[in-house]
């Protein structure tokens, strides 16, 4: 039985996307471009990072840093590249700056607007009137109060 949850465990661990024909034949270079491509974001599928989607653009992106790495760029050379042609967006941690806003404090500001839309509605909605009483009911009423005195 154990030999059987160890197998479960192995192939529920998370495996890179990272294709044999594109890791480098230099170790240091291949960790270093594991640790770029672990920081940029997949623009296909947008909550991986490119080292773990199988999208063609994180492969193309993967590629593009190998590439640079190999032409001896720094690692921040190397993600300035990446960042030159498909915009901050592509960075998982984009920098805090005017142009990054959005991406920084969108989600708050549209928390704020819905929950303040939330709470307009919710004191500005429309108050049901009551339904009237049959007589049937109103008879049923009229005896209750009639006991309580």
């Amino acid at each position: 039985m154990r030999p059987l949850i160890l197998l479960f465990l192995l192939l529920a661990s998370p495996v890179g996307a990272v294709e044999p024909a594109e890791r480098l034949a230099d170790p240091a270079l291949e960790s270093r471009a594991r640790g770029i491509s672990a920081e940029l974001r997949c623009l296909v599928c947008q909550n991986e990072s490119i080292d773990e989607s199988h999208a063609d653009l994180a492969h193309d992106i993967r590629v593009l840093v190998r590439e640079r790495l190999l032409a001896g760029d720094s690692d921040t050379a190397a993600t300035g590249a990446v960042v030159a042609r498909y915009g901050d967006f592509v960075l998982l941690r984009p920098p805090m700056k005017p142009a990054t806003w959005p991406l920084w404090f969108g989600p708050l500001a549209l928390l704020i607007v819905g929950a303040g839309c939330s709470l307009l509605w919710l004191r500005h909605r429309p108050q049901a009137a009551p339904a009237p009483l049959d007589d049937a009911e109103r008879k049923a009423l009229e005896t209750l109060l009639r006991e309580d005195m």
